[in-house]
């Protein structure tokens, strides 16, 4: 998909992948301590009895923080729209959220993000895993590490779920050395993922059969050739054959017209709502993303309908795991590569700026109504509690329950699990 008012780079191709494919190798991991030391102490026996999750919505490109979270109104840099209050006393966000204004009491701000980077491809990564990019030693992101250390073995659904336009994405590496079955699984267009229905050519008995087949080959083969690569290959069969029992789950035409109308009958809506069902299904880590917000000419018009388009959906959303209970274990962060600058550029667009931005934050773990951070008055530097992406990371560790201080062993060398040069932001924190 090619954005005509984006500038182009690499990372606004989307390819297609096929359904689990494209499995990447991987190096040996030793856990320091084992799964148990992942956890924070006072969150390791929570965690035993209610599954945490956590929901991203990325919006890919660089959404602008002055027509979302930190708008400017009546300044040279604010753009054409006002500030709304929300149900918060005393804080404001761009009028083109109003449903989101309403549900505020339920999130967290942070408006002091400084990333120092504003190439996409590097951002995405620096956001996803708290570091900057290391060639030679790639980190695992996120979802990964919550596949890996929230997940139970049992859970027929994948620990990491990637929703995108048109279902597509590249995903053979964010597992890094965890292993590539901890890579994330792409859906998309609110349908069940593909190849999960069962052959018109099997009965179910016939279906037994072969998989029984199989596995006793595999179990055959891998007493002499097991490799990251082999086990992940089994491990795509056997998730493949759990998912096909829980395809309806994907599925959101289950749900009533009230609903769908909710949330939205685009694309976004629709993605949002699966979001929920997932979560709802007890899927670990669950990402959406809303594209494409590199707005360098137009950006204007362009927020006014993809922003209208995220507080329609977004809204419900936050709104569905509040009623249903669910928000309370779910942590929800709305977050891009980075901002886009004050500054309005001779196309009225907005160009890549990382120097000063948002992030949003609701639910498990975090203290609603807060706001950290601030920027100056026409929105160009941080000038109050100046956090990066390593301190987002930590605390979005922390409010599911997993240590960032925690280590583990790569082919011999010891690494934290987040960047040891920073620290949660504990404002947030409950």
């Amino acid at each position: 998909m090619r954005c005509e008012y984006a500038c182009n780079s690499a990372e606004h191709t989307l390819s297609r992948r096929r359904f689990l494919g494209g499995m990447a190798a991987a190096g040996t991991v030793g856990m320091a301590g084992g799964f148990s030391r992942f956890l924070q102490p006072a969150a390791a026996a929570a965690m035993n009895g209610k599954q945490k999750h956590l929901l991203v919505v990325w919006l890919a490109g660089g959404a602008s923080q002055l027509e979302t979270w930190d708008p400017k109104p009546k300044t040279i840099t604010g753009g054409p729209f006002r500030s709304i209050e929300t149900s918060v006393p005393g804080v404001r966000i761009s009028e083109l959220m109003p449903k989101t204004a309403r549900q505020m009491h339920r999130m967290a701000l942070v408006r002091g993000v400084n990333t120092h980077e504003d190439d996409h491809g590097k951002g995405q990564v620096l956001m996803h895993t708290g570091r900057p990019e290391a060639p030679g030693n790639p980190q695992p992101h996120l979802g990964s590490l919550a596949a890996r250390f929230m997940t139970d073995e049992s859970n027929p659904l994948p620990g990491y779920i990637h929703i995108t336009p048109g279902g597509g994405g590249s995903g053979t590496s964010e597992a890094a050395f965890l292993g590539p079955k901890y890579n994330a699984m792409f859906v998309g267009n609110g349908q069940p993922p593909a190849n999960t229905a069962r052959s018109g050519w099997f009965d179910e008995p016939g279906d037994v059969a072969r998989h029984t087949m199989r596995r006793q080959l595999n179990d055959r083969f891998a007493t002499r050739r097991r490799t990251a690569d082999t086990e992940a290959y089994t491990s795509t069969y056997d998730q493949a054959q759990q998912l096909m029992a829980r395809r309806d789950v994907f599925d959101v035409t289950k749900e009533p017209a009230e609903v769908l109308a909710r949330y939205g009958t685009h694309d976004f809506g629709r993605h949002c709502m699966l979001a929920r069902r997932l979560i709802e299904a007890g899927s670990t880590y669950v990402q959406v993303s809303h594209s494409n917000y590199d707005t360098h000419n137009e950006n204007f018009s362009f927020h006014l309908e993809q922003v209208g388009e995220f507080d329609q959906s977004f809204a419900a959303l936050l709104d569905d795991l509040a009623q249903r209970g669910l928000l309370e274990h779910t942590l929800v962060v709305v977050m891009s590569e980075f901002g886009r600058t004050p500054t309005i550029n001779q196309l009225y667009g907005r160009d890549h700026w990382s120097k000063a931005w948002s992030v949003a934050m609701a639910g498990c773990g975090i203290t609603a109504g807060n706001v950290v951070g601030k920027t100056n008055e026409k929105g160009t530097e941080v000038v109050d509690r100046e956090v990066g992406a390593g301190h987002l990371f930590h605390t979005m560790l922390s409010a599911v329950g997993l240590d960032p201080k925690a280590g583990y062993e790569v082919d011999g060398r010891s690494i934290q699990i987040a960047d040891p040069a920073a620290a949660p932001i504990k404002e947030l924190l409950i």
